[in-house]
């Protein structure tokens, strides 16, 4: 079975948004306690603050494929901040089939980051590469670190997979689970990366 076949019978979870701070005017006047139900990680509500959802991504895809935030009390979810001036706080969390929260409560309190070594790969090219990539390029990168020097259209493209690693996801669709294919170069695809956690020990 093909990869696209896998993946379009994989059921992502639904997300929950709460609005759990607020410091200032929001222009669409979100305030405490609004809630937002995401159908998946691609699928905000209709005429949600695209801002949000810009600051938001890295999160709902991370716990989308099964990150885990040590240092929050419920692990299966994480606080994010809009950003305008931080004038709102949102909490991120998992829905069951059930719609209902996901629980998995803080075992230990970590002390502090544990950075995953990660590693970006030129799977393809297909075009002209203004950075010159070519296929087989490696660039390392521990946690969150940006690599020095890359290109920064595609490392956006690229941070919410390599967040999302470093806090433990995995993609069972995938050849390799700690590994993501098929990220695919803003500028007319002409680059497309593949992604993978080198060490798998003691997630954060």
């Amino acid at each position: 079975m093909s990869n696209e076949k896998i993946v379009s019978s994989v059921n992502f979870p639904k997300l929950k948004l709460t609005v759990i701070k607020k410091l200032g005017h929001c222009y669409h006047n979100y305030e405490v306690g609004d809630e937002f139900i995401l159908e998946d990680f691609t699928h905000p509500p209709k005429n949600f603050c695209t801002g949000l959802v810009k600051s938001a991504f890295p999160c709902l895809y991370g716990l989308t494929f099964g990150a885990e935030f040590k240092f929050m009390q419920n692990t299966k979810s994480i606080t994010v901040t809009c950003p305008d001036n931080a004038k709102l706080s949102f909490k991120i969390e998992v829905l069951d089939s059930q719609d209902k929260v996901v629980i998995s409560p803080q075992k230990e309190k970590p002390k502090g980051p544990s950075p995953k070594i990660l590693e970006v790969e030129v799977d393809e090219v297909c075009g002209h590469c203004f950075f010159g990539y070519k296929k087989g390029d490696r660039f390392q990168v521990t946690g969150l670190k940006t690599p020095d020097g890359f290109c920064g259209a595609a490392y956006s493209i690229l941070f919410p997979v390599l967040f999302a690693l470093n806090f433990g996801a995995s993609f069972s669709f995938e050849e390799n689970p700690l590994c993501k294919t098929g990220i695919t170069c803003p500028d007319g695809g002409n680059i497309r990366f593949k992604v993978r956690r080198i060490n798998n020990k003691d997630l954060l």
